[in-house]
């Protein structure tokens, strides 16, 4: 799935997420001592990494097959790239009835950070986003939409116009969704939901940013989470104490090829155009889909409108970087930040 294609997706090119020294020495503990197991793959357009602390190698490694499973799953039923997923089969018919639980519950979900975010998440962008690809493939004007074109097909973009009945969702015609902005998400809380069933005590999930963590490292030392500087790889411009919690970061410093892979990053679904006022905006929330999903709304919305929305919401904190380079946190970030 192109999760990391499409307008309202978290992407992060050069300000990714850092796990900073996550895994301590294996092999070198006395019995009994805590080991570090991890595995990375290739799942959902982006890299996922599972690593988990424990005692027994075997239990640990099936923990970390049946986590994945856990992914693979969402990929499978929220990709609107695959013809037979669930999500394809509403949107070519328009609805589809005794809709999946997990399909019906993101989708309903995303109606609330619609209304939290005044609009500027909306997962039935997907019409802008087919209008900006049309315009530059081969042999087409290989020009921006006009503005008229934009404004018509934005009367397609309109999470209120889903309706869900009994698990029966159906859509306006003309309407797609897209779940690029929360299925990653989905899809981590999943897996950790699946490693804390195992009696997993310590670990993470990270799925190319968006990351949630369970306990600590061995010692009780929280896992150290990394803010990349996105003009000096190697510095980091925050270091984060996190600890049970999710981080995901939305950034717009890519270079585009055009101006339709430029619009399909990360763009607002109110006016069609791409979001340019920030660098970036890091949020930690207590579920990985919370925190995917109003990074890319406060990266729309921006520096005012953006902070005011995280201040509201319980449990949520922030970190953005300008357009213009400044670093602004909300009030309760601080107490993450490693001192």
């Amino acid at each position: 799935m192109k999760y990391k294609t499409v307008a309202i997706v978290i992407v992060v090119a050069f300000m990714a997420l850092l796990i900073m020294n996550y895994i301590p020495s294996s092999g070198q503990g006395g019995p009994g001592s805590l080991e570090t197991y991890s595995s990375t793959r290739s799942i959902m357009d982006t890299t996922v990494t599972i690593t988990v602390l424990g005692h027994d190698e075997e239990l640990a490694h099936e923990s970390i097959d049946k986590a994945f499973g856990r992914i693979e799953y969402v990929d499978a039923l929220m990709n609107n790239y695959d013809n037979s997923s669930d999500l394809s089969v509403l949107n070519r018919q328009g609805y589809i009835t005794d809709a999946n639980p997990d399909l019906a519950y993101v989708i309903n979900r995303s109606a609330y950070y619609s209304e939290s975010s005044q609009g500027a998440f909306d997962i039935s962008i997907q019409p802008l986003l087919d209008l900006w690809k049309s315009k530059f493939i081969p042999g087409s004007t290989n020009a921006p939409p006009t503005e008229e074109e934009i404004n018509e097909t934005l009367k397609l973009v309109n999470h209120s116009a889903i309706t869900i009945e009994n698990r029966n969702i159906s859509l306006e015609e003309g309407m797609k969704l897209t779940l690029g902005g929360v299925a990653k998400g989905y899809a981590v809380d999943l897996a950790v939901e699946s490693l804390l069933e195992d009696g997993i005590e310590s670990g993470f999930v990270n799925a190319g940013g968006d990351g949630r963590y369970i306990g600590t490292k061995a010692g009780g030392i929280p896992w150290k989470v990394g803010l990349q500087n996105p003009e000096k790889s190697e510095e980091a411009i925050a270091v984060m104490d996190i600890e049970d919690v999710a981080v995901a970061t939305s950034g717009n410093y890519e270079r585009y090829f055009n101006e339709a892979a430029k619009v399909s990053h990360i763009s607002d679904p109110r006016t069609g155009y791409p979001s340019q006022s920030l660098m970036s905006s890091t949020v930690i929330a207590g579920s990985a889909m919370d925190a995917d999903a109003f990074a890319t709304a406060l990266f729309v919305m921006g520096e005012e409108d953006g902070m005011e929305m995280i201040e509201k919401l319980e449990g949520v904190e922030c970190l953005i970087i300008t357009a213009d380079k400044r670093i602004i946190r909300s009030s309760g970030f601080s107490q993450y930040e490693n001192q």
